[in-house]
């Protein structure tokens, strides 16, 4: 048979007349001999656009394009016929969601298979009867007309699916791995690198031979292909599994997977047992997503053990990702990629926008064009319109297509992914896992994180995202080798698209290479390696200097660097630098599974826009000129009494530790103003339950709701700002189309937090979650000066011996009060206020070390001196031994702390006092937590009377039998 075309017109020997020619009429036509010519198929059981049933009006046409019956008695019965063909223009990409509707009517019609073409292309999926799957099912091949008559031959076919569960494929690379295993006897590590080689095969094979029969890798071609192989050869010695290995690496040598000199290190029947356990699947058309997340959890399994710090659980990563939001067109890195889940979690999110704005377009498009006058249309128009609908389809699936360079998928995964790993392995693995993930793999490279490479340098990424290498230290000897910066300098792949800025980035390691070249410390290059070598402190400074101003990081870090005192110079650095947007503390068995046992907490910051380091730098400048100004007499009175003469060495080093002391005190309280004047909200939350328990099993995850509850705050205040979230498409009259993007202002609901708590900038001191979550932060926070009222009533020794009333003498830290003896109020002097019931005060000297007291109605009335404020407040809003709570928590301690004032005898004073901020949840709330801090309080007492008795009976035991005092001491 042969195609007839003439005068624009072409002949369908299906219907014996000739039709309009057009691109989708000329596929038809074609694929009609094809499944004569290759398959079969007679011409008297097949029909041209036929009607099915179960159709609606105003929801486009109800016609298929091809049926064929498994025979003529079957098509003159009108029996449900075997096959149902859906055609499409031969340059449209063929997707799965495009044929729902084909689907739907190769379902109507009972048909067993449905088939979709555009001659370049040809897909063969399973009719599922009954029901609507979400996801099309594909099979091998269609069956010929010989086969289609035996219905035990066709139930086989529908039986080797290519598109397989995600669980099916990660069983089937467990059996090969088993399978070198026991034929080979490779090591876990040596078995995947021999399988990743084979599926890349595979993937070739498949890629090359996709418009012909062949399009399957079996273990029947490959014998037929070594049959033919053997007998052309040139090299007697070639194996041929090891000849298409070779051209494997030919073809992907521009992807840098493998060495030059690499082969498969496996038996040929190792190779064909493995061949034959892939042959019934497609990888280049197994979705990316059941065979990345397969591959994923391959790779997990087997360098779990090996490898396990190069794996964040899926859960934290999920989690990370959609904090940030990241958006098409942004930069995203990874400096430490590991396999690279970050970065293919940052992918899938980005092209699953995408492919959403895409699906949006089409429906638009259908809308407009298929409604009920297209029923009424003569089938001339309707091909005309059909013609415009494909045309406008294909464009917007072009889109989606990797392999166009102009894409919006491939222009986000070839210049928007970057990352590196210093180990060469896993580095490698994190390519192989992009690309079974459909992500562009070229910005990945095997190098270290912290120093410049191929477009990976400062102020260049939107997005970081990393877990970096934890507990060890950067030897200060480590130095940056001149060959290495020359080498990577004069192939950078990134050159033509980072121009200058790449080439001013690489002065970072030129400076450092000071004589004798090639012996700078990498250390050298970070202002926190002056204060620290630890590697995830390295890599906190790396992450910020990679950042755009204005760009966010997600960062997951031990939580010895949040509330370590010894690196609060890294906390002050980094609050010096950024805004920090989050913190959540992890519960210590999420990295369990992955082999490490380490407590962690992730850390989300937003680079200072340039605004906001100008703002942080005038700010800390002029509360530097303030304190200076406001110590600087005491701090000189202090210097010129050290240079008297005649001084004792006691006196002089007295004078150096209060010299010591107001220094400290001056940085405590620039740091404190500066914070207080650049104040923001911060965003924290403890969580117990993150989706992975120890053993890497699936239990709840606290994660997913704490994570919608930050995206709704940030719908409500926006932490960063995003230039483009939306693309809109436009054709013009020609048919051309036009991409219109824009900034979508995003609905939100007013809702309670349930699962974040906010606490203020100023607050912070040390990033301790569970410290700061003792108190529900969540709350309003209010000062204490529209809270509490000063009161100050002053009252005679005279009134005081009348009434039988006593004077304080201190509070000491367990906030107790100590009282004067009753002889001594005829010896005071001084002023004496007298202190009401329901009232709170506090030690100006002892507050910070929770010197505060709450006069309950039912105490003793007393008096005090101007050394202890009282305060009364609302009992009708304030619980006053909730306040007491508050007073002696850990975190006020600390804010007090800051506001000391005086060298010698340190105080709070009452302004300073009542310019901080608490916590004030409901009175309800107040009560309750009262009532559990009372309940805890009674247990822990009842247990202290059971120790004591414990010890009085073991001193008794010990004195019964031995004749020396055998006390048991406290």
């Amino acid at each position: 048979m042969k195609i007839q075309i003439e005068n624009e017109k072409i002949f369908a020997p299906l219907k014996q007349k000739w039709l309009l020619l057009t691109p989708e009429e000329e596929v038809r036509q074609k694929f009609i001999i094809h499944l004569v010519e290759k398959y079969g198929f007679e011409l008297n059981t097949m029909e041209q656009e036929v009607k099915v049933s179960n159709s609606q009006r105003g929801r486009g046409r109800a016609m298929a394009d091809i049926v064929i019956w498994k025979s003529v008695e079957d098509k003159n019965e009108k029996n449900s016929p075997a096959i149902v063909v859906e055609c499409k223009a031969e340059h449209i990409i063929i997707r799965e969601e495009d044929y729902f509707q084909g689907y739907n009517y190769a379902s109507w019609a009972g048909a067993d298979l449905f088939v979709t073409t555009n001659l370049k292309e040809t897909r063969i999926f399973k009719v599922v009867k009954g029901k609507i799957p979400n996801k099309l099912e594909e099979v091998v091949n269609i069956p010929d007309a010989e086969t289609i008559q035996n219905s035990e031959k066709v139930s086989q076919l529908l039986k080797q699916t290519k598109a397989f569960t995600r669980e099916e494929f990660s069983k089937m690379l467990f059996k090969c791995h088993n399978i070198l295993r026991d034929n080979d006897k490779h090591s876990p590590e040596t078995a995947f690198d021999e399988i990743s080689k084979i599926l890349f095969i595979k993937i070739r094979y498949e890629r090359q031979n996709k418009n012909t029969g062949a399009q399957i890798f079996t273990q029947r071609q490959f014998k037929k292909d070594r049959k033919s192989y053997d007998r052309h050869q040139s090299y007697p010695n070639d194996s041929f599994y090891q000849f298409l290995f070779q051209q494997t690496k030919k073809d992907f040598e521009n992807e840098d997977f493998f060495d030059i000199n690499e082969t498969l290190k496996i038996q040929e029947n190792s190779f064909e047992a493995i061949v034959k356990e892939l042959e019934i699947y497609n990888l280049s058309k197994t979705s990316d997503d059941v065979k990345g997340i397969a591959f994923e959890k391959f790779i997990g399994k087997t360098f779990r053990e090996e490898l396990g710090q190069f794996f964040t659980p899926r859960t934290i990563v999920d989690f990370m990702v959609e904090v940030l939001d990241p958006q098409e067109g942004e930069k995203i890195c990874d400096p430490c990629c590991g396999s690279g889940g970050f970065l293919i979690k940052a992918f899938q999110y980005v092209r699953s926008k995408i492919e959403n704005e895409i699906q949006e377009a089409k429906l638009k498009i259908k809308s407009k064009n298929y409604t009920q006058k297209y029923e009424q249309l003569s089938e001339t128009e309707k091909a005309v319109i059909d013609e415009k609908v494909n045309a406008q389809f294909a464009q917007l699936n072009s889109e989606l297509n990797h392999l166009n360079f102009k894409s919006r998928l491939c222009t986000f995964s070839d210049n928007c992914i970057f990352g590196t790993d210093a180990n060469f392995r896993m580095s490698r693995i994190a390519k192989m896992n992009m690309m079974m993930h459909g992500a562009g793999h070229g910005g990945i490279h095997h190098h270290d994180g912290l120093l410049n490479f191929n477009g990976i340098f400062e102020n260049r990424f939107d997005i970081i995202l990393t877990n970096p290498p934890f507990g060890s230290r950067l030897d200060e000897n480590m130095k940056i080798p001149e060959a290495n910066f020359y080498t990577f300098k004069n192939t950078r792949l990134g050159s033509p698209r980072t121009g200058q800025a790449y080439e001013k980035a690489l002065e970072q390691i030129e400076k450092n290479l000071a004589p004798p070249k090639g012996e700078a410390s990498i250390l050298n290059l970070y202002k926190v390696g002056k204060m620290s070598s630890l590697t995830e402190v390295l890599f906190i400074e790396r992450s910020l200097n990679l950042l755009k101003p204005g760009g966010r990081m997600g960062i997951v870090l031990p939580e010895g660097v949040l509330n370590n005192s010894s690196l609060q110079k890294i906390r002050d650095f980094v609050e010096s630098q950024a805004k920090i947007i989050l913190i959540i503390s992890l519960p210590q068995d999420v990295f369990i599974a992955s082999g490490a046992t380490i407590k962690t907490s992730l850390v989300f910051l937003k680079k200072f826009t340039e605004k906001e380091k100008l703002q942080w730098t005038k700010i800390s400048e002029i509360a530097e000129q303030q304190i200076h100004k406001k110590y600087m007499y005491q701090i000189q009175a202090i210097k010129k009494a050290a240079l008297r003469e005649g001084l004792s060495k006691s006196k002089r080093a007295e004078l150096r530790n209060q010299l010591k002391i107001l220094q400290k005190k001056k940085k405590i309280e620039i740091k404190a103003k500066i914070k207080s004047q650049f104040d923001y909200p911060i965003s924290i939350a403890n969580v117990e339950k993150a989706g992975i328990s120890a053993k890497g099993a699936e239990i709840e995850n606290e994660l997913i709701p704490l994570c919608k509850e930050f995206i709704e705050n940030q719908k409500q205040n926006p932490l960063w700002q995003i230039f483009f979230n939306k693309m809109n498409y436009e054709f013009g009259e020609d048919g051309k189309m036009f991409r219109i993007s824009s900034v979508i202002k995003p609905s939100f609901t007013f809702n309670e937090q349930k699962f974040l708590k906010t606490i203020s900038f100023s607050q912070l001191s040390l990033w301790d979650i569970k410290r700061l979550s003792i108190i529900n932060f969540s709350k309003n926070e209010i000062f204490l000066r529209d809270l509490l009222s000063q009161y100050n009533v002053k009252i005679s020794k005279e009134e005081l011996i009348q009434n039988d009333w006593r004077i304080i003498s201190k509070i000491n830290f367990q906030g107790e009060l100590v009282l004067r003896d009753k002889k001594q109020i005829h010896t005071y002097k001084g002023r004496l206020n007298k202190v009401p019931h329901n009232s709170i005060i506090y030690s100006k000297m002892g507050v910070r070390h929770g010197g505060v007291y709450y006069h309950a109605p039912e105490g003793s009335p007393f008096a005090v001196s101007s050394e202890y404020p009282i305060f009364t407040f609302d009992t009708n809003r304030i619980n006053g031994q909730y306040l007491t709570l508050v007073f002696r928590s850990c975190q006020f301690k600390k804010i007090l702390n800051t506001k000391i004032s005086g060298s010698s005898r340190a105080r709070v004073q009452v302004e300073d006092f009542l310019n901080i901020q608490i916590p004030l949840p409901t009175l309800t709330e107040q009560n309750k937590i009262v009532e559990s801090y009372n309940k805890i309080l009674c247990e822990f007492h009842e247990q202290l009377i059971k120790t004591n008795q414990l010890k009085k009976n073991l001193n008794i035991f010990l004195q019964s039998i031995l004749p020396i005092n055998s006390e048991i001491e406290e």
